[in-house]
């Protein structure tokens, strides 16, 4: 049986802390399956991590279904998440469920993810209302990035933190079954997170929040240039990769590579 949005309450109710991460493919999938990772977000962050943009803006949603339906080939024990990218529901409420409905039915994703508060709101509300799962998204929220004037740390000031934590009440009350926080101040996340009966989900929003999340890039060590200070990188993947790949590269051409074990014979074997 797969995770489900009921197991993520029951965790809040238990003080049960889990993690979500992020993944882009079906490979990558298999293996946080593999690791029984709860929750896959599957993020628009996929516009900077596997097609190289500045940003997530450009990400489109057809972006997202292909490698959404990749992520829930890859992932039956989880719940798969789909980001829904700039966009795809700032038009009205009909766009924003009629993409959601795409998510759900074409990608088979179980929720999708929406950022801010505002209209968002009213869009949960009736989405949830129709039967979609919905997770919030609040604090440093990547879709804002110009109108924020870059990623900066969101809810320092007395007004923007009273800002956001009634977003988050009012997500709540509309069906969110649970909210991404990023980027805020620890004090605040910790703040969010005892007030609400949904699990809150940090990145870069302090320990307290009732969950982690991290873009598998980072993780990994697969970022190049700046990793942000909320990262803690697990692995370096990235550098072994490259020492790999030379490695191929020296044995080819210097003829070591393939040898006769890794070469087939007239005669099966």
């Amino acid at each position: 049986m797969s995770i489900t949005v009921s197991d993520l309450r029951k965790w809040k109710a238990e003080h049960r802390r889990f993690t979500m991460l992020t993944a882009y493919d079906y490979t990558t999938a298999r293996w946080l399956d593999q690791a029984q990772i709860p929750v896959i977000l599957v993020g628009d962050s996929l516009g900077m991590t596997m097609l190289g943009y500045p940003d997530t803006l450009s990400v489109t949603m057809e972006d997202m279904i292909r490698h959404g339906s990749a992520v829930v080939r890859g992932a039956p024990g989880a719940l798969v998440v789909g980001d829904l990218p700039f966009m795809t529901y700032h038009a009205g409420l009909e766009d924003a469920v009629r993409n959601a409905g795409r998510f759900l039915q074409e990608a088979r994703v179980q929720a999708v993810k929406m950022e801010g508060g505002g209209r968002v709101i009213d869009y949960t509300r009736e989405m949830t209302g129709m039967g979609i799962p919905v997770m919030g998204h609040l604090g440093l929220t990547p879709t804002f990035v110009n109108q924020f004037g870059g990623y900066r740390v969101q809810g320092r000031s007395d007004e923007a933190a009273e800002r956001i934590l009634s977003d988050a009440q009012a997500l709540e009350a509309a069906g969110a079954f649970a909210v991404v926080l990023e980027g805020v101040p620890s004090a605040l996340g910790e703040r969010v997170t005892k007030a609400l009966t949904i699990p809150t989900i940090g990145i870069g929003a302090g320990r307290r929040c009732d969950a982690q999340v991290l873009v598998i890039h980072d993780l990994l060590g697969l970022t190049t240039g700046h990793v942000a200070r909320f990262v803690k990188q697990y692995a370096q993947i990235g550098p072994a990769m490259e020492a790999a790949v030379r490695a191929f590269d020296q044995d080819v051409r210097e003829g070591a590579f393939p040898t006769p074990e890794h070469e087939y014979s007239n005669t099966a074997r």
